[in-house]
C-alpha cells in the first residue's frame, strides 16, 4: 500500500493505493460512506489487489486524512460541500485514470459514494459502478428504526450543534462522525426532499445524473438499518439513462446472521461476498445490454 496526497487547489486529499502483484485487470475506486474513513476499507482493498485489481481510496476533504492542518484539526470555518466531496472523487477518478490509462475503470461506492458518480464531470472515464448499501437518504426512504428518530436529527441536533460548534461535531455527539458545515447542512437538505439530490440541487443535477451511461449494479442489504430496498430503487433511478440493475442480498445467503449498512466490508465475508464484487467487475462489460429504463431488480 501507498500513500499519497493529491492537492485541488488550497485543498489536500489523502489517499491510498493498493497495487496488484501483477499486470492489473481494472483500476477500481472505492467512494466512501459518509463520516466513514478510508481505512475502514483497507481490509477489503488489500483483498482486491491479491485478485488483480489496482485499487484507489481517499477520504474527501475535511475528513479521515484529508481533515485540515489546523491547531486539533478543527473544522470551525472550513469550507466545503458535498458538490466540492464530488469533486474530490473527480480528481481521485483523473488520477487512476492516469496511472492506469489502457485498463478499465470501476467505480464501488458505498452509500454516500454511489450517490456521488451522479455529479462527476470525467462520467466518460469510468466503466461501471457497483453500488453497495446505498439509496437515496430521503427521509420517507430510511429504515423504519431510523425513519422514528431522523426528524430529530435533522430539525433539532443537526442545525443546532452546527450554528453552535460551526461544524457538525459527529464523533462526540456519535452520529455519523465530525463533517464541515457545508456538507452536513447540505446532506440535510437532499434528505429533506423526496427527489433526493436531484429534487434539491434542481435541473442541472438530473442534467448530470441522466448523461451517466455506465452500468449501474446495485447490491441491496435486506437487513440493512439505515437504507430500504425502495431508497436503493429511487437512487438507482436516478441514473435514468444508464443500464440498472439492483440485486438483493440477505445474511441467510452468506450463512450469516448479519450484514447491515456497514458489514460488507468485513473480512468474515472475504469468501463469500467480496468474489460477488470480482465477478461484477468481470462481466461488466456484459452489463451495458441491461435496461436504461426503470430497474431490473432480482434476488440473490
Amino acid at each position: 500500500m501507498q500513500k499519497q496526497i493529491l492537492s485541488t487547489g488550497a485543498t489536500q486529499l489523502s489517499l491510498r493505493i493498493y497495487d496488484s502483484s501483477g499486470p492489473a485487470r481494472a483500476s477500481v475506486v472505492i467512494g466512501g460512506a459518509m463520516g466513514v474513513r478510508q481505512d475502514y476499507y483497507t481490509p477489503f482493498a488489500e483483498w482486491l489487489s491479491s485478485q488483480g485489481f489496482r485499487v484507489t481510496t481517499f477520504d474527501y476533504r475535511g475528513s479521515g486524512e484529508s481533515r485540515p492542518d489546523t491547531p486539533g484539526g478543527t473544522l470551525r470555518g472550513f469550507k466545503a460541500d458535498l458538490l466540492d466531496w464530488a469533486c474530490d472523487y473527480e480528481t481521485v477518478v483523473d488520477a487512476a485514470k492516469t496511472a492506469l490509462p489502457d485498463a478499465p475503470l470501476y467505480l464501488l461506492g458505498h452509500s454516500l459514494g454511489a450517490q456521488l458518480p451522479g455529479f462527476l464531470k470525467n462520467q466518460a472515464k469510468v466503466d461501471g459502478l457497483v453500488s453497495i448499501a446505498a439509496g437515496s437518504g430521503y427521509w420517507r426512504d430510511n429504515a423504519p428504526q431510523l425513519k422514528r428518530i431522523v426528524l430529530y436529527f435533522w430539525y433539532v441536533l443537526v442545525p443546532l450543534a452546527t450554528r453552535l460548534f460551526g461544524y457538525f461535531p459527529g464523533r462526540m455527539l456519535k452520529k455519523v462522525g465530525d463533517l464541515p458545515a457545508g456538507v452536513v447542512l447540505q446532506w440535510r437538505k437532499w434528505c429533506l426532499n423526496p427527489l433526493y439530490s436531484v429534487g434539491a440541487e434542481g435541473e442541472a443535477a438530473r442534467q448530470s445524473y441522466g448523461q451517466v451511461q455506465f452500468p449501474v449494479l446495485a447490491l441491496s442489504i435486506t437487513d440493512d438499518e439505515l437504507m430500504t430496498f425502495r431508497g436503493t430503487q429511487t437512487l438507482v433511478n436516478l441514473y435514468a439513462n444508464a443500464p440498472r440493475k439492483v440485486e438483493r442480498v440477505a445474511p441467510a445467503d452468506v450463512q450469516a446472521r448479519r450484514i447491515g449498512h456497514f458489514g460488507f466490508f468485513r473480512e468474515q465475508f472475504s469468501q463469500s461476498l467480496w468474489p460477488r464484487v470480482t465477478g461484477i467487475f468481470d462481466t461488466m462489460p456484459q452489463l451495458t445490454s441491461l435496461p436504461a429504463a426503470g430497474v431490473t431488480s432480482t434476488t440473490a
